[in-house]
């Protein structure tokens, strides 16, 4: 009896000898710790400018719902606000308003434009898409509906406050 009480003893002696020397060991790193490391480190090349416009201070420039549309905001970080425009309970847009600071190369498409709408430059991107640049913001109608023509996207931008965003700072 003394021997299996001992036994019991010396099983409890080595498991916690095990469970300390493995909780104490250092952790070595992981194949991917160093590029975590270098990429919450730098401070250059970051995705947005820290000068771009908090989205929110975009959605009082969007055009109001009616006329059987339902405008839904579906994102705001900075530098970008986005809504879906819904008719009849289905998506057939979206909205958005942009900082070009964070990506001046989407201003650059501009630079050649010969169409404008509500008095800026306008591009069309592909068969879905129509955008104009309003200083250094960008107003972009995207198709989401087959229905909702480029000549429905122009007539949507022109429906945001250009005007507005224009003394945007």
């Amino acid at each position: 009896m003394i021997f299996y009480r001992r036994r019991r003893i010396l099983a409890a002696l080595l498991l916690s000898v095990l469970l300390l020397t493995t909780a104490c060991t250092p952790k070595e790193p992981g194949r991917f710790d160093q590029a975590q490391k270098e990429s919450t480190q730098q401070k250059s090349g970051q995705a947005v400018a820290k000068n771009a416009t908090q989205g929110g201070e975009f959605n009082k420039f969007f055009p109001s719902a009616g006329g059987g549309y339902e405008r839904v905001y579906t994102q705001e970080k900075k530098g970008f606000a986005e809504a879906k425009l819904k008719k009849a309970g289905k998506d057939v847009a979206l909205l958005s308003i942009s900082d070009t600071t964070s990506t001046p190369t989407a201003a650059a498409k501009f630079s050649n434009s010969t169409k404008k709408i509500g008095g800026y430059p306008a591009v069309e991107v592909g068969n879905t898409q129509t955008a104009i640049l309003v200083g250094k913001y960008q107003v972009k109608v995207l198709s989401r509906n087959p229905s909702f023509t480029a000549s429905d996207r122009a007539a949507w931008i022109e429906k945001f406050n250009l005007a507005g965003l224009a003394k945007l700072k």
